[in-house]
């Protein structure tokens, strides 16, 4: 099964999508949007210090990407706006990242593909990896997803519940490092952002809780990462750039129905309640006594 490379761009698509959109949730619901795109432009210094000490891209990517968060949520709240915090931080690590890249001597590396992704180049190895990491990222979301959602919702009730907010933050700044590190290869720094945000934002119209909400944006990104497969087969297109097309389009049709939806309701309310009024003011005029 694996010897053929459109399978494993499709098992490697499917792992990424379940991985980032649950977890893509609680980023819009923070309003972290930035915090993940910062996070996601460290990795280009991990991919820098990787090939400089001979050691794994996973391994290098999620230890600069985890001190990147880290060190954001470390700094927040201490004199430093938090826009301008992620600002500075996201812009910085990736120059870094890429004047450490230019500087390798005697190591070929095609930045293309770690900035926008380069999924038909997935291996076996990489197959595996990105499903150990998204089973690690699903099974600490399941098992403190009460904690996750009290200290997103309320960090004082979260508290007074017996859950630690900053403990969260920092299993929820895990999983989005290894959300960066396992997602690099197939969307690629510049595009991880959007694999985290527009699934959510896309289910979030249809759905009515939270849970519903997660479940609903894995399906969606699924779906997506299948359609944009696809489509970059059938095109010719770049198959991350792609992707995040369809999660755009699925985004805007979404939205529009549910537009129209609430619309077509309160029109039908509307309608309703003045047919009744229609209907109490014929009543009330039969009832009034006739005069002869």
């Amino acid at each position: 099964m694996f010897d053929d490379f459109l399978i494993r761009a499709m098992l490697a698509s499917v792992g990424v999508a379940l991985a980032a959109a649950p977890l893509g949730c609680f980023v819009v619901w923070r309003r972290m949007a930035y915090f993940g795109d910062a996070t996601a432009h460290a990795a280009v210094l991990g991919v820098a210090l990787s090939l400089t000490l001979s050691t794994p891209i996973f391994a290098g990517v999620l230890v600069v990407s985890l001190l990147m968060a880290m060190t954001v949520s470390g700094l927040s709240g201490r004199g430093f706006a938090m826009d301008t915090l992620l600002g500075v931080m996201a812009h910085s690590s990736l120059a870094i990242g890429l004047v450490a890249v230019s500087f390798l001597s005697g190591i070929r590396i095609d930045l293309m593909s770690y900035l926008f992704g380069d999924i038909l180049a997935v291996g076996p190895t990489d197959v595996w990896l990105i499903w150990g990491g998204a089973a690690l990222v699903l099974s600490l979301i399941a098992y403190r997803w009460s904690g996750l959602l009290l200290s997103t919702l309320n960090p004082d009730l979260a508290l007074a519940s017996g859950f630690n907010p900053k403990r969260e933050q920092f299993i929820l700044t895990l999983s989005l490092a290894i959300v960066v590190a396992v997602a690099i290869k197939v969307v690629g720094v510049l595009l991880i952002a959007a694999m985290l945000i527009v699934p959510a934002a896309t289910a979030r119209p249809l759905s009515r809780t939270p849970e519903i909400m997660a479940v609903m944006a894995a399906l969606i990104a699924v779906c997506a990462s299948l359609i944009g497969l696809r489509s970059s087969y059938v095109f010719d297109t770049p198959t991350g750039a792609t992707i995040v097309c369809v999660c755009t389009c699925l985004f805007m049709v979404t939205n529009i129905a549910a537009k129209l939806f609430v619309q077509g309701r309160e029109r039908i309310a509307s309608l309703k309640e003045n047919s009744g009024e229609s209907r109490a003011e014929k009543k009330s005029v039969r009832s009034l006594p006739k005069r002869f």
